[in-house]
C-alpha cells in the first residue's frame, strides 16, 4: 500500500507476517535498503516482521521539504512506525545517519522502543567529521567533491571503509546512489553540526537506561572512532575487532542473531 510521509513518496523492503514481532531496520549513507538483503536473508523464518524503508532522498524514497533536523527525522519514523504497527513497541536496529532518525524517535518515546541495536553511528557534539564529510558540508566545494566521485572513486572508498564489501557489491551501491541522494547528502551533512546533539544527547541516554540496548561496533571504521561505541549508555558493547564500517554487510549472520536475542527479550 503506497505511504507518503511528508508529501513524499516512501519505498520500503518487508518480510515476514504482519502482525507478528516487528523489527525496523533504518541505513546509513550513501546505503538504502538493500543494504540490509543479507540480514534480511539470515533472518527468513524467524517469527519477525521486518521493516527497512529507504530513508527520505534515499533509494526509490523521495526527498521531502521537511526541515533537517533531529526534531523532524523523529518525527518521521514515528509517522513510518505508526503506519505499519501503531503505537506498538517496536525492535529498532540503526547504522550511520539511520541513527539520526532512530535515536530521536527512541529519545522521545521510549516506551514505544522493545530493544535497541546500534551499529556504527553517532549522535555526540564532540564528534568531528571525517574528511568526505567537512567537504560536503562546504558549499561548492561538497558539490565538486560528489560531481568527480565516479564508480570506482567510490567503491575504492566503499571498500576503503569495510573490507567485507565486494568490487561488485561496491558498485550496486553505487548504482543505487540517485542525484536526489547526493543533494540529500550535502544536505544532511551540511544540517548536522555536530553542536545539534548536545540537547539530545541526555534524552537519548535517559532512554537508553530503560530500553534494552546493545551495540555493534566495527573497530576498524575509519569514520567513527572506536571510543563513540561505549557512549550510548549500555554495557552491552560487542567490539568487532577485524570489522569496518559496515557491520551488517561483513556479519550480516552476527547481526541477525543478535536482532533475534533482542527480540526473544
Amino acid at each position: 500500500m503506497p505511504l507518503k510521509i511528508e508529501g513524499a513518496q516512501v519505498a520500503w523492503a518487508e518480510q515476514g507476517r504482519p502482525g507478528s514481532t516487528p523489527v525496523l531496520f533504518l541505513h546509513g549513507n550513501p546505503d538504502t535498503k538493500e543494504t540490509w538483503g543479507e540480514v534480511f536473508g539470515a533472518l527468513a523464518g524467524e517469527p519477525l516482521h521486518c521493516l527497512a524503508p529507504d530513508l527520505p532522498g534515499f533509494g526509490e524514497s523521495e526527498a521531502n521539504q521537511a526541515p533537517l533536523t533531529l526534531e523532524s527525522f523523529g518525527a518521521w519514523t514515528e509517522r513510518f512506525v505508526a503506519a505499519h504497527v501503531g503505537h506498538a513497541p517496536i525492535h529498532l536496529v540503526l547504522h550511520d545517519v539511520g541513527g539520526f532518525y532512530g535515536l530521536p524517535f527512541a529519545a522521545e518515546f521510549p516506551e514505544r522502543i522493545a530493544s535497541l541495536t546500534i551499529l556504527n553511528t553517532l549522535f555526540w557534539p564532540d564528534y568531528r567529521w571525517h574528511r568526505f564529510g567537512k567537504a560536503w558540508r562546504i558549499p561548492l566545494l561538497g558539490e565538486l567533491v560528489m560531481l568527480c566521485s565516479t564508480r570506482w572513486i567510490f567503491a575504492h572508498e566503499m571498500r576503503r571503509g569495510s573490507k567485507g564489501f565486494s568490487v561488485e557489491a561496491a558498485h550496486a551501491a553505487y548504482a543505487r546512489v540517485t542525484p536526489t541522494a547526493r543533494r540529500t547528502v550535502l544536505r544532511l551533512y551540511r544540517a548536522m553540526d555536530p553542536s545539534v546533539f548536545a540537547p539530545w544527547e541526555p534524552r537519548l541516554l535517559a532512554a537508553t537506561a530503560t530500553v534494552p540496548t546493545r551495540v555493534l561496533w566495527g573497530e576498524r571504521d575509519p569514520y567513527i572512532p572506536a571510543h563513540f561505541a561505549d557512549r550510548f549508555g549500555t554495557e552491552a558493547v560487542e567490539r568487532l575487532p577485524d570489522v569496518g564500517h559496515w557491520v551488517m554487510v561483513e556479519r550480516p549472520e552476527l547481526v541477525a542473531r543478535r536482532v533475534v536475542e533482542a527480540t526473544a527479550g
